[in-house]
């Protein structure tokens, strides 16, 4: 967890997003501290993914500021987010699909090293974790070790998750951010996905910030729940919290809540 008075990894300060007259995000703040594991979850139309665009430099915010550990990145690109330890899946896996598994894992390696090291966090070697040094040892931790010589085209949709995840890691990040992972899985295959994201949070001491529409999964295993509708943030606690709260009970119409609450 975050030491006390410890800048937060990631802050958005009244964010908000237009598209033309639409306010897809709505003046919403959120702050993210390091060890967390932090769920965001709305219904349909919620601004999930453009709320996740806009903190990840994907989206230049319409107006608001996002800063991080203290470095104010409002307006600027992916790659400045990357420096300062972001890394982010796509609802779509985005993979090198002609090249082998491995190298793909390499390539993400590749991106980390040719950050300057003056970047506290990116560190030295030393400063590693194990478990993401070389791309044996991240296929091995993402369970794809005897996928690696395939190409990315080959494995399936379930394991090319894996892998995006994997080149997310393999730049060394301080914080991941899932976008809906566990979308198009089995029941097993998402039950195994989200031990893994428990497991990285806890291994490697990432802060997870983890999108998901499966709000029943979500809410089992984050300690912390964002819920966005119509833009706005209209809850941030925990998950026993958050299926009790009315107006986030309303915004799902019940059903999905009341099931959700029942794992809770």
């Amino acid at each position: 967890m975050s030491e006390p008075n410890a800048l937060p990894l990631l802050e958005a300060r009244d964010v908000t997003v237009r598209f033309g007259g639409l306010a897809a995000v709505d003046g919403v703040s959120a702050s993210f501290g390091a060890g967390e594991l932090v769920g965001i979850i709305g219904p349909n139309g919620a601004g999930k993914t453009t709320f996740f665009n806009a903190i990840t430099g994907v989206t230049a915010p319409t107006s608001g500021r996002l800063v991080a550990s203290g470095h104010d990145l409002t307006g600027q690109g992916p790659h400045r987010y990357a420096v300062h330890g972001l890394a982010r899946t796509f609802q779509t896996p985005r993979v090198f699909a002609d090249m082998p598994v491995r190298l793909n894992i390499e390539f993400g390696l590749q991106f980390a090293g040719r950050r300057r090291r003056k970047y506290w966090l990116w560190g030295e070697e030393q400063s590693v974790p194990w478990a993401l040094r070389d791309a044996p040892s991240i296929l091995s931790l993402i369970g794809l070790g005897s996928q690696a010589e395939l190409p990315a085209s080959a494995i399936t949709p379930s394991q090319q998750r894996l892998l995006e995840i994997g080149m997310a890691l393999a730049t060394r990040p301080r914080m991941l951010l899932l976008d809906e992972v566990a979308a198009g899985l089995t029941e097993a295959e998402v039950v195994e996905m989200a031990r893994l994201v428990r497991r990285l949070r806890d291994e490697l001491d990432l802060t997870v910030v983890w999108i998901e529409h499966a709000v029943t999964t979500l809410l089992r295993h984050v300690e912390r729940v964002i819920v966005l509708h119509q833009g706005r943030k209209i809850a941030d606690a925990t998950p026993a919290e958050v299926v009790r709260n009315p107006e986030v009970v309303e915004a799902y119409l019940g059903d999905e809540m009341a099931e959700a609450g029942e794992a809770a």
